[in-house]
C-alpha cells in the first residue's frame, strides 16, 4: 500500500495497492538468480492457492523451490505501508512459514552448496529458529559459507541485546549484513568495526549513503567507506535484499 499522503486516522486517504511475491530470502534468491547465480530457497507455504502461486512465481525466476506444504496453516502474508518518501512499515502474519521444522530438511538439498543465506527472522520463534540452526549444520557440513542479514531491529531486539548478540556469536556467520540502524542497536555505542566480532566480513546498509564494508586480517581490519549514485526511491521494499543478492553474486 502506497498512500499518495500522509495516513490520516478515521478518514481515507488515495493511494496505490498491490498484491506482489516478497519476503526478504525470497526477494534475495530471486535477485541471486536474475544475476545468474544458481539460487535454491527452502520455505514453507500452506496447502492453498497462494502458497501455490508463489512457488510457481518463484521458480518462473529460476530458483530451485524446497517448499513445504504445511496443512491446516495458510501462507504467509506482510502487509507493507510504503510511504511518500519510500520509507516502509510492515505488519507480519508469518503462518506456514513459522512452521518449517528440522525435520523438513533434506541434506541433499546442501549438497554443493557454496553459500547459505539466511535473514534473522529464520532463528526467532520455535521450530522455525531450530530449523535455521539446522541448515546453517547441514550447509557448513556441505562446506558452504553462512550470511546472516540482521533484517529488523524489533524481531532482533525482543529478547534484548544480549540474547541479540549470543544468537549472533553462536552462528559466527562468514557474512554479516546489517542496516546502520540495526548495528547501532546490536553494539549498544560501540564501534561500527566491533562487527567483526561476529564475522570475518561485515556489511553496514547505509541506503543513500552507500555501504561501509570490513573484514578482519591478519593484521588491522581492513574497512572501505563505498559510495552509491543517489536514487529517488519510491518504494525501499526490498531493497537491502537485492543488495544482499548483488553483494553475495
Amino acid at each position: 500500500m502506497a498512500p499518495s499522503e500522509p495516513i490520516a486516522i478515521g478518514t481515507d486517504v488515495t493511494g496505490a495497492i498491490a498484491l506482489v511475491q516478497g519476503g526478504s530470502a525470497a526477494t534475495t534468491a530471486r535477485w541471486l538468480a536474475r544475476l545468474g547465480v544458481r539460487s535454491s530457497m527452502i520455505a514453507a507455504v500452506g496447502r492453498d492457492a497462494t502458497g501455490r502461486a508463489l512457488v510457481k512465481t518463484m521458480e518462473s525466476d529460476r530458483v530451485a523451490m524446497r517448499a513445504v506444504r504445511i496443512p491446516g496453516a495458510r501462507t504467509g502474508r506482510i502487509g507493507v505501508v510504503v510511504s511518500p518518501g519510500g520509507e516502509r512499515s510492515f505488519v507480519t502474519d508469518r503462518g506456514a512459514a513459522l512452521r518449517l521444522g528440522p525435520a523438513d530438511l533434506k541434506a541433499d538439498w546442501f549438497a554443493g552448496t557454496d553459500l547459505l543465506h539466511l535473514t534473522v527472522y529464520s532463528l526467532l520463534g520455535d521450530p522455525l529458529a531450530d530449523s535455521g540452526l539446522r541448515a546453517i549444520e547441514l550447509a557448513r557440513a556441505a562446506g558452504a559459507l553462512v550470511s546472516l542479514d540482521l533484517a529488523s531491529i524489533g524481531p532482533l531486539m525482543a529478547g534484548g541485546r544480549r540474547a541479540a548478540r549470543d544468537l549472533i556469536a553462536g552462528i559466527s556467520p562468514d557474512v554479516l549484513f546489517t542496516t546502520a540502524t540495526e548495528a547501532e542497536a546490536l553494539l549498544g555505542g560501540r564501534p561500527v568495526v566491533d562487527l567483526l566480532e561476529y564475522a570475518g566480513v561485515a556489511v553496514v546498509k547505509r541506503g543513500p549513503k552507500g555501504a561501509t564494508v570490513m573484514a578482519r586480517t591478519d593484521a588491522e581490519p581492513v574497512r572501505f567507506e563505498v559510495a552509491t549514485a543517489r536514487l529517488a526511491a519510491t518504494d525501499t521494499t526490498g531493497a537491502g535484499d537485492a543488495f544482499d543478492a548483488g553483494f553475495l553474486a
